[in-house]
Formats: C-alpha cells, sequence, structure tokens
C-alpha cells in the first residue's frame, strides 16, 4: 500500500435501499451511497471491505 491505485476501491449502489434493514441503509449512508447508480471511492480497509460485504447485494465494487 504504497500510494497505488489499488489503495482505494469504488463502489456503486445498484438497488434502492428502501425495504431494507435500518443497519443496512446506515452502512450505505456510512459508505457515502445515497441515491441509486450513485458511485463513491473508498480507501480499502478492514473496515470498509466489512461494510461492503454486509450489503453486498445493494451494491457493485467497480474496478
Amino acid at each position: 500500500m504504497n500510494g497505488k491505485a489499488t489503495d482505494t476501491i469504488r463502489v456503486k449502489l445498484v438497488r434502492s435501499v428502501i425495504g431494507t434493514k435500518k443497519s443496512h441503509r446506515a452502512t450505505a449512508l456510512g459508505l457515502g451511497l445515497k441515491r441509486v447508480n450513485q458511485v463513491t471511492e473508498l480507501s480499502r480497509t478492514p473496515e470498509v471491505l466489512g461494510m461492503i460485504k454486509k450489503i453486498d447485494y445493494l451494491v457493485e465494487v467497480l474496478t
């Protein structure tokens, strides 16, 4: 992790959070995802990867 492009990860919200658990909505918001098709670029940390895994049915990881 020496400042390479692999230090970040792009995440896109592909499904609406309407009808999901409150904690899953909060997780999406914690990742900075408020609207469908919104993309955020985040640092690749264990915390972020765990959040993505929790709501993997709502998001898509872009390369």
